[in-house]
């Protein structure tokens, strides 16, 4: 009979002690957190947060340092949930999402500028996928509770260091070299105050949630910061929204039927577009938005709605290319009395915009995945009786953005902070609706 080898046995006993000391320390679980944090501060407070913007900054040469991060993060974060999310994953692989993907590839294939299409798309598909995969990171929804207060706090924490100690880069003032009539206006870590207003709306939310959800301390700690901040950045819009969206939120809620929530969800939204891009286009819609008592050009985005509107005659099928028609408008040449178009670098409605860009059949693939599949799953959330504060903050996430977007350009938006949560909400609320809240 052979003696054991002892040398074996000790470093299997050695391997086992590792393994034992690494599962009792999760560090798994710690690194899944890791990257949920580290990816909400990237997009939260930005890879440049404080710009001064009182120097005119080129940052084609910064891009690198972006598309490297997220392609790290986007790695890391598949890499760590993989071996739990592949059914959820399995999941996304629809007809619908499917025929997205070919339709993005076509447009990019026929864009103006396909080269800066596929280069910005790229970064957008990567951000994307970070944002589907933050409610699956998480071990539990105790885990995820903490690791999105810990990325709140230290927003706002960083926000309101930077209006005391350095206002200079923080709140809009007269030097800024765009829109010196914006100074007084808060942006923190932002670049622009309609940045930071629609992200407070959101962190406002999450701290109602958060006490929701039994989190009494950081809970009422982001609601009141991120309710402050929204006030002082002048936000209008956003603050006005924030509330009026969470009301219509509670009704969708207590409403039963599926048809019942789409007209109270989509008949104001349809609305708010026929009363904004519609009046351009409709003598009698004008004639309507001109007694209401708003400023019946919408700060001058008349103007440009106009100007988007012709640009979607000229391609409604396939669109200018993803991200690339108002760089192009900025290089060409301008009649006289337009030169104002080579200033402006979207249209100020989402989903004109995608018209735009991505053309009527790319906006109509949108409106099924970001519309109307949420509110379908929503559906089937409260139809199983798993009705929960988090499909509740899903819920006014995904509505405030839906009509935020009327007076903004943020869907597909690369790393655009709203459209990151927009997703976020929309991929939670898919998952909610398959698989419940892991334990």
């Amino acid at each position: 009979m052979q003696a054991p080898d002892l040398a074996n046995v000790q470093d299997r006993g050695f391997v086992e002690v590792a393994r034992t000391a690494l599962v009792k320390l999760h560090v798994l679980d710690c690194l899944r957190c890791a990257v949920v944090v580290a990816t909400l501060l990237c997009v939260l407070v930005t890879l440049e947060p404080f710009k001064d913007l009182t120097i005119i900054d080129d940052a084609s040469g910064k891009l690198a340092a972006t598309y490297l991060c997220f392609a790290v993060l986007s790695a890391a974060g598949v890499l760590l949930s993989a071996s739990q999310n592949v059914p959820a994953f399995r999941t996304l692989w629809t007809p619908l999402h499917l025929c997205f993907l070919a339709w993005m590839a076509l447009n990019i294939l026929f864009s103006e500028n396909p080269a800066i299409s596929l280069q910005r798309f790229a970064l957008t598909a990567s951000v994307m996928s970070l944002a589907i995969m933050m409610p699956l990171l998480p071990s539990s929804l105790t885990s995820f509770n903490q690791c999105f207060a810990v990325a709140a706090i230290g927003l706002l924490l960083l926000c309101y260091l930077g209006v005391i100690l350095a206002p200079g880069v923080s709140i809009h003032n007269a030097r800024d070299a765009a829109e010196p009539a914006l100074a007084g206006d808060w942006r923190g870590t932002f670049e622009h105050k309609n940045v930071a207003s629609p992200v407070m709306a959101i962190l406002v939310y999450f701290g109602a949630y958060l006490i929701s959800a039994g989190a009494f301390l950081s809970g009422p700690t982001i609601l009141v910061l991120a309710a402050v901040f929204l006030f002082f950045t002048g936000g209008k819009t956003a603050s006005l929204l924030c509330l009026i969206v969470w009301g219509m939120a509670s009704v969708v809620w207590a409403t039963k039927g599926l048809w019942q929530k789409c007209a109270i969800c989509f008949v104001p939204l349809l609305l708010m577009n026929l009363l904004t891009v519609g009046s351009v286009v409709s003598p009698q819609l004008a004639k309507l938005t001109d007694a209401l008592p708003i400023d019946s050009t919408f700060t001058g985005r008349s103007e440009v709605w106009e100007f988007a509107l012709g640009a979607v005659a000229e391609k409604p099928f396939v669109g200018h290319g993803y991200s690339a028609f108002w760089d192009g408008v900025r290089e060409k040449h301008t009649e006289q009395g337009a030169e104002w178009v080579a200033t402006v670098a979207h249209s100020h409605n989402s989903y004109l915009d995608l018209a735009v860009t991505i053309g009527l059949p790319g906006l109509l693939l949108v409106v099924f995945i970001f519309v109307w599949a949420p509110l379908k799953n929503f559906q089937m959330i409260q139809s199983r009786g798993a009705s929960q504060p988090l499909a509740r903050f899903y819920l006014v996430v995904w509505l405030f953005g839906l009509y935020y977007a009327t007076t903004e350009t943020f869907l597909l938006d690369r790393i655009n902070p709203t459209w990151f949560m927009f997703v976020v909400a929309v991929g939670g609320l898919h998952f909610l609706a398959r698989f419940g809240v892991r334990s």
